[in-house]
């Protein structure tokens, strides 16, 4: 039976040690910097990006949309609150990159798997410091 604190009804926090917590905030640190230069990047329009942009299927036009998706993403998942929301909705947004790659038979390690990898580490932070994921995620008996 699991013990629960009896003013909050939850069970009681265990402490993560320091190497899990920096690797967690630098996984996620990486996360949110990549994402953060993705959306300022698509309202900034360097020429990579807006050729990036049309190759992937997508209009110019369509450039301030996708900044506005990713960078509200991003702040979510930047905020410990709605860090498990932001990695949801990151983890659509980046799903809908391998899509785009997938349909132009990008090469699978460099382009198609990229956004895989970015999902990988922003779940794996959580993983990390969120003990209701990794209970979430273990085996029951």
């Amino acid at each position: 039976m699991i013990e629960t604190n009896m003013k909050t009804g939850t069970p009681p926090v265990k402490e993560i040690s320091n190497a899990r917590l920096w690797t967690a905030r630098a996984m996620s640190g990486i996360v949110i910097l990549f994402m953060l230069f993705d959306g300022i990047g698509k309202f900034a329009k360097p020429v990579p990006v807006v050729e990036g942009t049309v190759t992937l299927g997508f209009a110019e036009h369509h450039l301030a949309t996708l900044g506005v998706l990713v960078l509200l993403c991003t702040v979510l998942y930047a905020i410990p609150r709605t860090r498990f929301l932001g990695a949801l909705l990151l983890t659509g947004y980046l799903g809908g990159a391998v899509a785009a790659h997938l349909r132009l038979d990008n090469p699978l390690w460099s382009h198609l798997l990229f956004p895989v990898y970015v999902a990988i580490l922003a779940w794996g932070a959580l993983w990390l410091i969120d003990r209701r994921l990794r209970n979430l995620l273990r085996e029951r008996e």
